[in-house]
This record gives structure tokens, sequence and C-alpha cells, in this order.
């Protein structure tokens, strides 16, 4: 009854040719129309999760209460020293801060007033005491800056301390790397190469670590979620002004972009990138295997234009059924065509073969609706059920994936058997003088039936094999590992993460209250997993008024030496000239005393290269010299200056980005050990949420979403299987029959994740869509040799299903496998899942499968024999009728 039913559809489409085509290009244009203008694009990810799960009401509340650490774009400034970076850093924050139009809220967690006046009260007491000891050695120094902040009081100073120091090795010995220090720069400086001299070094005489030569500046930029990049504009501005604000190595800073927006927007940046060379590719190849298939480039034209009309109509339906693609959804198209062109093939191939048997267009159209469209029908009914399988499940993204792709399924199929015939009528394809099918895999046919019993056994044992392997397969949750490991924002991420204080990968707890927040903490930091738990009372120094009383000896001794009561006016170049020739001779006792290679005779060669120079050469000694002066006398002037800080004291803005304005107050917990093992992240959380059950912060949302879209899927599986196998049962009437269908798969499933675990592949959030991929291929294939079977056919690696079979595989293989060329390693692991799946699934199918299904039965053997003994169209008829019949003229 449905063969009779499909062929009668056929034969309309065949009659109505004209009509039929034109009607469905209408309507495809007029999808393909409303699709362009109505669909878009959403590219947030927070919307391919659901709102509603505990961990993410926990996550949209802290988001609430603090929106200026969300969506961060975060700007990462290194310097050859502190001076530089310092500068950069409160720079860039200024003139950020002037652009609303790009940035809705910056900041400087590091720097900043109030850090420049309480600096000193973050050290601890005998941290203090050194650096105190140290500056009041350098007071001499600093009170000769403070009075004559220019060139010619750096070397009129040296000259000084060269000439008090000439008698004492020991004084020469301290003021040796001060020397050495400035040679260095003054030597980078003539010989083209950046350099800076840091102050901070030259007055306390104490090495940088690297925290002091990386500052931050965190904005929450404007974006634009139409756009592919929703960030790119507030990017391009801050690069824009590093470059006015000469920010770049050229000028000893680095600037770096990174953070939730960059990561994302380079992650979109790489997909565009790889899209055009995978996209050709895969047409080309597509083109190319249909062909081959076929023979013929009227039939692959028609097929393509099948292709291209469903795409049209299926986005079309998705454009008013939920009106936006998210960056899952956006999938549907590769997948429709991966999909629908094994629908096509089928059809067409089993429309040759029927014309060869038949002769005429007419029959050879409703001899294939007759013979193969009640498999198809039943493939795309279970493929769509595959799809729609994961709409009862929480996961947003696939959801709507699956809504969009499975109702592509029923669009194609139904043009299958409307909009195909009408083409093939319409383009009047040649005759078929030679047997469709694989003649030459004969003795195949009859080794996987005479031994049959062999290669289920082997079959049995693989599955075995396969399933001691499947407890090896591993979930990578990281979502960082999706992303071009090549790109500036996913190098500085991982930069980062080297630094236990500076990683990302933080969890959060909004508590109650600031005291609630306090205690908390407390509890967090004793959990051996926990190396820090920061709150707003973490910025309140400890031991206070110990550390004030050291900073008030320090203001007694220096003070007066910062604040000097006269400021002498900026000398001329020929004062600076006399200073740099005075330090040059005032260095030569020193130099003939210890030798050619010693800090002095250095510094002597240097100045004797400056002063060959001439005055051209100070605005540049001025830049890389005194840069860093007048701000570095600035700072100490206020750090000697510090009182006691309390909760009230602190910047609005710091206070604002840990107590919201309602008194909920927020944790900061930072991972012992490498946050990006697995292992080191699933402890650290399953630890803080003993002590907070509500923690988030991005390693909670890690692992939550992980296990949310992993058991999505599962759940999609569970549900597509068992709807499948109502379907089959529904259709096939035998429970063997269904299981014959099913087996082939599940060993197909099996046997890509034994394979996946011995290459050492792993599942993450991208290669994991190919599960439901292999699902709809694999029932597709599966499905078409056990109808055959059922209808007589034993031989099934000669017959036209398997030519169609392969040639299917092949073109999804070339449509998926050129993912895999992209740059973006997400879309690549994505492509090299898809191809072993499909090859996986073309095994079971092919050599597994026909095994299984053994000798077709006796009642249904005669039927084939009496189908296969149908009078044949020898050469003189079959010419007769292509010359009755104008739809089968040869090309």
């Amino acid at each position: 009854m449905i063969a009779r039913l499909l062929a009668a559809i056929v034969d309309f489409a065949h009659r109505n040719a004209i009509s039929v085509a034109l009607a469905v290009l209408a309507l495809a244009l007029a999808s393909g129309w409303y699709a362009a203008t109505h669909l878009s694009i959403d590219t947030d990810l927070e919307h391919l999760l659901p709102n509603n799960l505990a961990w993410r009401q926990d996550e949209i509340a802290l988001d609430r209460a603090f929106p200026e650490n969300d969506d961060l774009l975060v700007a990462v400034i290194d310097g050859q020293n502190p001076d530089l970076a310092d500068r950069a850093a409160r720079r860039l924050t200024e003139r950020m801060r002037s652009e609303p139009r790009f940035f809705r809220y910056v900041r400087e967690p590091d720097g900043g007033p109030f850090f420049d006046k309480n600096g000193l009260l973050f050290l601890s007491a005998a941290e203090l005491q050194s650096v105190s000891d140290k500056l009041i050695a350098a007071q001499p120094l600093i009170g000769s800056m403070a009075h004559d902040p220019s060139l010619r009081g750096l070397f009129d100073t040296l000259a000084l301390f060269v000439k008090n120091s000439a008698k004492d090795k020991g004084a020469i010995g301290r003021l040796n790397p001060t020397l050495a220090a400035i040679a260095d720069t003054i030597d980078a400086e003539l010989g083209g190469r950046n350099a800076a001299v840091s102050w901070q070094r030259l007055m306390t005489g104490r090495k940088p670590d690297a925290r002091e030569l990386r500052h931050f500046v965190l904005t929450v930029p404007v974006q634009d979620f139409a756009a592919l990049a929703p960030g790119a504009r507030a990017e391009a501005e801050v690069r824009r002004l590093a470059r006015e604000l000469e920010i770049g190595p050229q000028h000893g800073v680095r600037l770096r972009l990174t953070g939730p927006v960059a990561l994302d927007d380079d992650e979109f940046a790489t997909l565009r990138e790889g899209a055009a060379a995978s996209t050709i590719t895969s047409v080309v190849l597509v083109c190319a295997i249909l062909f081959a298939a076929l023979r013929s480039a009227r039939l692959a034209g028609a097929i393509l234009a099948t292709l291209a009309a469903g795409l049209a109509l299926t986005a079309g339906f998705a454009a008013l059924a939920i009106g936006s693609l998210n960056l899952i959804s956006i999938a549907f198209g590769v997948l429709f065509v991966g999909l629908a062109v094994d629908f096509s093939i089928q059809f067409t191939v089993r429309y040759r073969d029927q014309r060869h048997r038949r002769g005429s267009l007419a029959a050879a159209l409703t001899g294939a609706a007759e013979t193969i469209g009640p498999a198809l029908l039943l493939a795309a009914g279970a493929t769509a059920i595959g799809f729609l399988s994961f709409v009862p499940t929480p996961y947003t993204g696939i959801r709507e994936l699956g809504w969009i792709a499975g109702f592509g399924m029923i669009i194609a199929i139904a043009l299958n058997f409307v909009f195909l015939p009408a083409l093939l009528t319409l383009i009047r394809p040649r005759g078929e003088p030679e047997p469709i099918g694989f003649r030459r895999t004969a003795p195949l046919d009859r080794f996987l039936l005479e031994r049959r019993t062999w290669v289920v056994g082997a079959a049995l044992i693989l599955a075995i094999g396969c399933a001691a392997l499947l407890p090896f397969v591993s979930f990578d949750f990281d979502p960082l590992d999706l992303k071009n490991p090549h790109s500036e924002a996913v190098k500085v991420a991982r930069d980062l993460m080297k630094d236990p204080l500076e990683t990302p990968y933080t969890a959060e707890v909004l508590a109650p209250s600031l005291g609630v927040a306090e205690t908390l903490a407390g509890r967090l930091e004793k959990l051996p997993e926990v190396s820090q738990a920061i709150t707003a009372a973490s910025f309140i120094p400890k031991e206070q008024q110990k550390k004030l009383a050291i900073i008030g000896d320090l203001t007694l001794l220096l003070g007066p030496t910062l604040s000097p009561p006269t400021i002498l006016p900026p000398p001329t170049d020929a004062e600076v000239m006399t200073s740099i020739a005075a330090c040059r001779t005032a260095l030569g006792p020193l130099v003939a005393r210890d030798g050619p290679r010693s800090p002095p005779a250095r510094l002597q060669a240097a100045l004797d290269a400056a002063l060959a120079r001439g005055p051209a050469i100070l605005p540049r000694l001025r830049r890389t010299l005194l840069a860093g002066l007048e701000r570095r006398l600035a700072i100490l002037r206020g750090l000697i200056n510090a009182k006691p800080v309390t909760l009230a004291s602190l910047p609005p803005e710091l206070r604002a980005s840990w107590i919201a304005p309602d008194g909920r107050a927020r944790v900061e917990v930072f991972p012992k050990g490498d946050a990006r093992n697995p292992t080191v992240l699933s402890r650290f959380v399953a630890a803080v949420r003993t002590v907070a059950p509500d923690a988030t912060g991005t390693p909670v949302t890690i692992l939550d979403a992980g296990r949310l879209i992993s058991s999505s899927f599962i759940q999609a599986g569970i549900i597509a299987v068992a709807a499948i196998a109502v379907l089959l049962l529904v259709m096939l009437r035998r429970l063997r029959d269904v299981a014959l269908v099913i087996a082939p798969l599940l060993l197909a499933a099996m046997l890509t994740l034994a394979v996946a675990v011995a290459i050492g592949m792993r599942l993450n959030y991208a290669n994991i869509i190919a599960l439901p991929l292999l699902l709809g291929i694999g029932v597709a294939f599966d499905i078409y040799f056990v109808m055959n079977w059922r209808s007589g056919q034993s031989r099934h690696l000669q017959s036209s299903t398997a030519r169609a079979v392969v040639f299917s595989a092949l073109t999804t293989i070339s449509a998926f496998g050129s993912l895999a060329l992209s740059p973006d390693p997400g879309t690549a692991d994505m492509g090299e899942m898809l191809t072993l799946s499909l090859i996986c699934t073309l095994f079971c199918t092919l050599f597994v499968l026909p095994a299984l299904l053994g000798p077709a039965r006796r009642a249904a053997r005669h039927v084939a024999a009496a189908a296969v003994q149908q009078p044949r169209i020898g050469p003189p008829r079959a010419v007769s009728e292509m010359a009755q019949d104008p739809g089968s003229r040869r090309e």
C-alpha cells in the first residue's frame, strides 16, 4: 500500500513535471528570501544553556549582583619594567573610560590611586622593613632627582656618587647595579633596541617579580550579538588606543587581549577563516563523487538542485518556527546536506537500476518509488526521530538543532518523491544500457554468505573488544581545548593559568553579607584543594599599626627629600651634554682600577658613544632614562603618607566589585594546582561545594555544563533508539528484523568509540554531534539492506543499493571530512569524529549486516526471481522505447 501510494505521488510529479518544479522552486525562493530577511544568528553562548537549572540560577544571580564582572574583555599589559607596565595600564584605562560607545565599564584591578597610596601596607612587615631600608639607602639619589628631575640631575648625581665612592669598594659595589642598568639602557637606545630604566629597581635595589611586570585592564565592552564577532569593535578600539598611546613592543610594553569576549571572538574569526576552504573542498568533492556515482552531470545537477531547495525550505522553517540560529543549530545546513544527499542518491541510483530493467523513464521512476520508496520513507522517519529526540532534552542549543534538522529530514524526503522526479523528467536523462551495481563483489558476497558464521563470530569478538574499551572513553569538559591554540586570547589565557593567583578558573560564591563571606572564605582556605579565598575584607591589610609605624619612620627620613623647597628648571641641551661629559670624566679612576669590563667602564663607553651623537640623542635618552621617574616619585610621596585602610575607605570601584548594592558579598576561590587538569578541577569544585553548595564560576560552569550536555545526548540517544525501534517494529512487524537493523548500528557506535580511545581522541562539545549523525546514517543504511533482504535480495554487495550506500557515504564523508581541515580545533575534531563514525558505519553495513541477514527467505526469493525474470530490455527494444519516450533520449 505504501509502495503504491509513493508510486502514485512520483507518477503525479512525472506527469506534471513543469508545474511541480515551478511550484517547488517558487516556494524554495520565497522560503530562502524569508530566511535571509528574518533568520538571525545568536552568538551569545549564554543562550545555549537553560536558565531554570540550580547551577544556572546561581550563575545568573552572581552576574546580576556584579554585572561589572560578566562578559569581560581583559587587556593584559606586560612591561620591561614595572614603571612601563604601570604607566601603560593607567593611560589606557583613562582613555577607555572616555569611550562609552565601546566600553560600559573599565577598571584597573591591580592599580590606581588606592594602591598607589596603600601599596606598602599589603607587604608583610618583614618585606616592608626591607623595602624601607633600601629606600633610605637610596635617599641621596631620590633627593637629587626630586630636586632636579632631568638628565642633568641624573648625570650630576652619578658623577657625585662616583667621586665619593672612589676610595670605598663597598660603596662602589652598591653603586655598580645602578651604573650597569643605565649603561645597558643607553647602549640599547644607541643600538636601536628598545630599553627603559626601572626607577623602582634603582630606588629599592630589588628585582621586580613577574606579577609587578604585568598589569590588567578589565572592561565590559559594548557587544553586537547580531554580528559574528560581538566584541570585535571594542577590541579594535582597544588596539587603536594602544597604538595612539605608544603601547607596543617598540616602546617596551606588550598588550594582549583575552577574557570571555576575546576568546569567543577569536573562535568566530577562526571559524570564518576556515569556512571558505572547507566549503570549497566539500563542494568540489561532493560534485565529483556524485558524478562518479551517477555517471551523469544532469543527474548530479538534479540532486544538487533538490538539496538546495531543501536547504532553503529548512532555513525558512527555522526562521518561522525559531527565528534565530545558535552556534549549534547553525550546523543544520551541514547535517541536512550530509543526510539528505543519501535519500537523493538512493532514489537516483534505484531509478538508474529500474531504467535499465524497464526501459522507459516513467516506468523507471514509479519502479524506483515502489522498490526503494518504503525503505527511504522508513529511513527518513527514523532519522527525523533521531533528531527530534533532542527536543525533550534540557540542552537549549541542541534542542533547537533537533527541531530544525528533524523537520529538515521530512522536507528532504518529501522533495525526493516530488521535486526530484519532476527534475528527472525535465532533464531527460539517457537510458541505462548497463546493469547498476558492483558485479566484481560477487566473490565477497559468496564469502559473507558461505562463511557467515565466521563473520558473525568475528563481529561478536570485535564487539566484546570494543566494549572492553568503552570505560576508557573520556569527555573533555574544558572549552578552551576547542579554541585555536595559536590565537592570542587562548595563548594569554593559558599563560595566565601558569600562575595560580592569575588563573581565570576560579570559583565564586555569592554570600548574603560580607560577614558571611569572610566566614566562608576562612572555611574554604582550610580545604587542601584551595590556595586562597578572597573577599572585600582581603583588601584591608593586616598588622596595619605595625606597618604604619615603619612607614612613619620612613616618612621622617624620606619626606623632606621627596618634597624639596625648590625644583630646578629644565636644563638646556648644552647643560645636559656638559653633565654627561663630567660624569664620563668622573668614571675614569674607577675604570682604571676595575678594568674595561666593569660597570663603570661600560657606562663610560656608553657615555662616549652618546657624546659622539651630540644633542640629537637627548630626546631619546630622556624617554628611556626618565620615563618613569616623575611617576615613581609621585607614588613614593603617596606611599609615605598612607593612612589606616578600612572597609569604608575602600574606593567605590573596588568595593562595588566585591560588595553588591544590596549588601551581598562575593567570595573568589582559587584552586591549588593546575586547574586545567580535569581531576584537579573536579576535586576543587567538589571540595568547594562541601562548604558552599551554591558556588558558581568558570570551573563549576565547565563541569555542570559538561554533565548537562553529556546527559542530554544520553537521554536523546535512549529516546531515539526506543522510538526508532518502535517505528521499525510497527513497519517491519518482525522483532528479528528490527534487531537486524539496530545490531550493526550499535556495533558501529561501539567501534567508533573504541577507535577513538585507541587513537587518543576524546569526546568534547563539538565532536559529540557525530553521534546523532551516526544514528541517522546508520539506521538508513541498515534499513535499505534489510528491506532488500525482506524482498528476496541476498547478493547485497552486487546490488544498486550497495552502490548507492557506498557513494552516499563517500559523499557525506567528503562533506564532513573537509571540516577536519579547519584551523578551529572544535570544528576539526567534529570533522574527524564524523569521518570516523561514517567509516565504521559503512564497514558494519557492508560486511557485518549481510552476514547477519544470511540467505533471503524462500518466498521472498521467489518474488525477487519473478521480478528479475521480467522481460529484459534487449538492444532493439531499448532503442525502440527510447525513441518513443522523449524523456529517455540520450544526451
